[in-house]
């Protein structure tokens, strides 16, 4: 819906051109984590979640503010000090956070996605800057408390990792933005990608999807390319499972469904075979992706927490994914998160309109129904997109 192209040939949301917005969010990072640094560190309290602050920049500049050559624009974030811990809880230091954002230009992502929305990347590949809609905006705000409740219990998790919200007022147009973690480095070249709900209702990815240069398949495509599923040494298929129980048991809390899990795959072997270098031979050196400095921010890290600590799994080969094989046999990297946990409100709304004119007494359904997804979310993952690698049977077994 709002974006658009403008005579020159550049992306508009709003109206507001990209070059336009990407100064606009960065001149309103800068400032807002430079004031936040001058607050004392305390504990989140309740009403932190509601705050918003606001600051005007006229492109004249201001005491405030510095010049700058857009036209003037207000820039509100949301819930300061209670971002400001999120970031604290994944390791994110304020310098790191500006440094990333601010210090080179962001990257605009041309595969958007059917939401319409801009998407931006760090240049150091840290982070993605997305623009939200309004009502999505506001459910984030109202998820807040209970988002922070859970991080606090377990930060170790495949949701969507928040770190700022932020809103570019301009044109008389207002232009949410979320900062969310990078799940897919670009120094690392996927070879296949799926956005998997576990439903198989007209679950295939359209002929407009396969046409483009990296195509997003959906559950009955994998079910299709990948009949066998993606084999996970036992404790990874373990600490996996578990992750995605415990974070589908917050969703259902919330009410969420529609959400999907992203599954990125990056085949070692094949991309050996493009290089066509000898096998065995590192290709690190040519493309070493600069390292992740997020906390729990790698698929790996989101799953296994003693990945880092006992060293044991955590290769520097392995650029954050969790290893797996195909039913060749095939090494493979894995770039895992669950998205669209936003976008759900919309859709439990209309289901909600329509049980209620079915069933007199609608809460029931809708209560009921998160649990039902939530199940069917897991069952399709663990059973048929990730699988144990089976044991094999010691030899004297087989005698």
């Amino acid at each position: 819906g709002h974006r658009g192209v403008d005579s020159t040939g550049e992306t508009t949301y709003k109206k507001t051109t990209s070059s336009a917005l990407k100064g606009a969010i960065q001149l309103g990072i800068t400032h807002t984590v430079g004031s936040l640094s001058t607050k004392p560190e305390r504990d989140v309290l309740m009403q932190d979640f509601y705050v918003v602050e606001s600051i005007f920049f006229p492109s004249e500049g201001s005491n405030l503010t510095p010049a700058h050559h857009y036209n003037d624009f207000r820039f509100k974030t949301y819930a300061p000090v209670a971002f400001r811990y999120f970031r604290e809880l994944f390791g994110i230091r304020p310098d790191d956070y500006l440094y990333s954002l601010c210090s080179e230009p962001l990257i605009e992502l041309s595969n958007s996605g059917a939401s319409g929305s801009l998407f931006y990347v760090s240049s150091d590949d840290e982070f993605i800057i997305k623009t939200v809609q309004h009502k999505e905006a506001e459910f984030l705000q109202k998820l807040l408390p209970g988002y922070y409740m859970n991080l606090n219990q377990n930060p170790r998790t495949l949701l969507p990792k928040f770190y700022g919200l932020y809103c570019v007022q301009a044109g008389g147009k207002n232009i949410r933005i979320v900062v969310m973690n990078n799940l897919l480095p670009r120094s690392v070249k996927m070879h296949l990608k799926y956005d998997l709900k576990g439903s198989t209702y007209k679950r295939r990815a359209s002929q407009k999807e396969r046409d483009k240069v990296f195509p997003t398949y959906k559950d009955l495509d994998f079910m299709q390319d990948i009949p066998d599923g993606l084999f996970l040494d036992s404790d990874m298929y373990n600490a996996l499972c578990k992750t995605l129980q415990r974070d589908c048991l917050v969703l259902q809390s919330f009410k969420i469904m529609d959400y999907s899990l992203l599954v990125a795959i990056h085949n070692m072997d094949l991309a050996q075979r493009e290089q066509g270098a000898p096998a065995g031979t590192a290709h690190a050196d040519t493309r070493r992706p600069a390292p992740q400095k997020a906390l729990y921010s790698t698929a790996m890290e989101s799953i296994q927490g003693e990945a880092r600590r006992g060293g044991t799994i955590e290769t520097d080969d392995q650029m954050g994914g969790i290893p797996a094989r195909n039913a060749r046999g095939e090494r493979l990297l894995l770039y895992i998160g669950i998205i669209d946990v936003l976008q759900s409100y919309r859709f439990v709304k209309k289901l909600e309109h329509s049980w209620k004119a079915l069933v007199h007494d609608g809460d029931t359904v809708s209560v009921h129904r998160p649990s039902f997804y939530a199940e069917r979310f897991q069952r399709f993952m663990c059973n048929t997109v990730f699988r144990r690698i089976p044991l094999k049977p010691s030899p004297s077994k087989k005698s």
